[in-house]
């Protein structure tokens, strides 16, 4: 399927009144869209995750230059803006490997490179289906400082709410009440055509400028990488870095 029949359109998520279409989207999606298989959309794929601790081969170069301009969403960065390392992840919250680098990798990562001031290291959503565009959209309607809280709590809880047998917008309500949302707030969230342009923006600029077709993927320094990285694989590549 090409890219530009991938849109994440307001028609796909939420045609209909806001409450009934978010089901019928989820609904539609119900046996593609999910932690399990959720890769398969414009030719994209999940990555697989790594099964070692060796630095995985990049799989093209990047501008990084260019990687570094922000897109139209206000950027996720941590770390030192002028760190010699830089990585942009691009991940979709339905992805099981991109739950895994979060869960096992990122912390340790951030404690040993971003917060000594090694790594630079900025999110960006690449969604593969409404439920993870849906997820995105909630997590940036929340405060800025709630968005990495947030996307950690959907990670953690991928399969409660990502599995193809849930009700998806129920637990995505559920569990938007416990960071502060009301029903009322959520449904305006996932109603906000604008906010929902800008996530497909962000994804398919990756998609056209970057080479990226797959989650995880990683650019750092000038190299993508696509797979879930282990601390200590990423921890090599970063050290071959500095």
């Amino acid at each position: 399927m090409p890219m530009s029949d991938m849109l994440l359109t307001k028609r796909h998520l939420l045609g209909g009144s806001a409450v009934a279409a978010l089901s019928v989207a989820f609904a539609a999606f119900a046996d593609t869209a999910s932690a399990a298989n959720a890769s398969t959309a414009a030719g994209g794929q999940e990555s697989t995750a790594s099964g070692d601790d060796a630095v995985p081969p990049a799989d093209g170069d990047v501008n990084m230059t260019e990687v570094l301009k922000p897109g139209p969403l206000p950027e996720i960065a941590l770390g030192k803006e002028d760190a010699p390392v830089k990585i942009v992840e691009y991940m979709s919250l339905t992805c099981p490997h991109c739950a895994h680098f979060a869960v096992t990798t990122f912390e340790t990562i951030k404690q040993k490179y971003i917060d000594t001031g090694k790594v630079r290291f900025i999110i960006r959503e690449f969604p593969f289906d409404p439920r993870a565009a849906a997820a995105f959209m909630l997590a940036r309607c929340a405060p800025q400082e709630q968005y990495m809280p947030m996307v950690e709590m959907l990670f953690k809880q991928q399969i409660a709410w990502a599995s193809p047998d849930v009700d998806g917008r129920a637990a995505l309500l559920q569990m938007s009440k416990l960071a502060g949302f009301t029903e009322d707030s959520f449904t305006k969230c996932l109603t906000n055509q604008k906010l929902l342009d800008d996530v497909n923006s962000v994804r398919e600029r990756a998609a056209k400028d970057f080479g990226v077709n797959a989650t995880p993927t990683f650019l750092i320094n000038g190299k993508r990488y696509a797979g879930d990285m282990s601390v200590n694989a990423m921890s090599k590549l970063i050290d071959g870095l500095l």
